[in-house]
């Protein structure tokens, strides 16, 4: 079965025999501080930041997290549907969440949103952009406009970028109140190494390091990040590569436009809707691929498709191609 159902990559970044270079040259025996000190280094020079806005955690999750920890009194504000970790850590913690739903379009109001934050008053707002589950990227000005309102009530808007690197970053301003969440387990195929990185100001990364773990990332995982981040042009290509995938992917489900909602998408994966679209699912899955069906409410009808190899991208789109010529009548 190839899982096409978890955004992961499905190529390595880098070669064994690059990967294994590296290893031989770990010391497992010492903390990692000094490869802590150059992966922030490095990553703040290849985003044009500075190192003292960053702060890493094992996996975006963990970030997640202690934000949530970290967080002043006050409920946690979300979209639904949005990243369900959101919700999970938020249930840990035992802290009040609540949701600003999406309309049976899965589109959201900005006024429902900006009246959810002036009426629940959140300590946090957090959402995906782009946005997990439909790949819709938020415009940047619909996120200042939250950040606005985040402001007036003192509380904190959190962005969470982990698909950024197929679309755009936001371009918002570094101010205390606005900290961006972004990972390489996406475009960059790090998944597996579990490395997350939050940017905001100087003051707000100090409060985050209030809970910081001694070592947050293990040498292995610091020592591969930052060779892929000290060796721009070979990481730039990569990443350029796997843009292709995510856009032919989205060529291949645009022959289906027509008999289904097709979300446009600034990630690595398509979302499709409608009673015709788990059709199309329940066939690709019968025919060797795994995709991500949904249980959850408003989401029954839908299926999501993430990228894989061009060999199997090619299965797929004859896969598409066969159930859209017995559909499409």
């Amino acid at each position: 079965m190839i899982r096409i159902h978890k955004n992961e990559s499905p190529i390595p970044p880098l070669s064994s025999e690059v990967v294994g270079d590296i290893i031989s040259n770990i010391s497992v025996q010492q903390y990692p501080g000094r490869e802590y000190d150059e992966f922030k280094a490095a990553y703040a020079n290849f985003y044009n930041i500075k190192v003292s806005q960053i702060i890493c955690g094992n996996g975006s999750d963990e970030l997640i997290q202690k934000l949530m920890i970290l967080m002043p009194e006050g409920p946690i504000l979300t979209l639904n549907p949005d990243f369900f970790m959101y919700r999970a850590y938020a249930k840990q913690l035992q802290r009040d969440i609540h949701f600003v739903e999406a309309d049976d379009r899965l589109v959201f109001s900005k006024e429902r949103i900006l009246n959810a934050i002036k009426t629940l008053r959140p300590s946090c707002f957090i959402l995906s952009s782009p946005h997990n589950p439909t790949g819709y990227q938020f415009k940047d000005a619909f996120l200042l406009d939250l950040a606005v309102e985040m402001k007036a009530i003192g509380g904190y808007l959190v962005v969470d970028e982990a698909y950024m690197d197929y679309g755009e970053p936001a371009n918002l301003p570094f101010q205390d109140h606005i900290i961006q969440l972004r990972t390489l387990s996406k475009a960059y195929s790090l998944a597996g190494l579990r490395i997350g990185v939050a940017i905001s100001t100087d003051a707000t990364i100090d409060v985050l390091k209030r809970i910081e773990h001694p070592y947050p990332l293990n040498t292995f995982a610091l020592k591969i990040a930052t060779y892929m981040f000290e060796h721009v042009d070979a990481t730039t290509r990569y990443i350029e590569h796997q843009r292709a995938l995510a856009d032919r992917l989205k060529s291949i489900f645009s022959k289906v436009a027509h008999l289904m909602t097709v979300y446009p998408s600034a990630t690595n994966f398509v979302l499709t809707k409608g009673e015709r679209a788990r059709a199309l699912g329940a066939f690709i899955h019968q025919n060797g691929f795994l995709p991500r069906f949904y249980e959850e409410t408003g989401m029954t009808d839908c299926v999501r498709y993430s990228i894989t190899t061009q060999t199997h991208l090619n299965q797929l789109e004859q896969l598409v191609e066969t159930w859209r010529d017995t559909h499409d009548i």
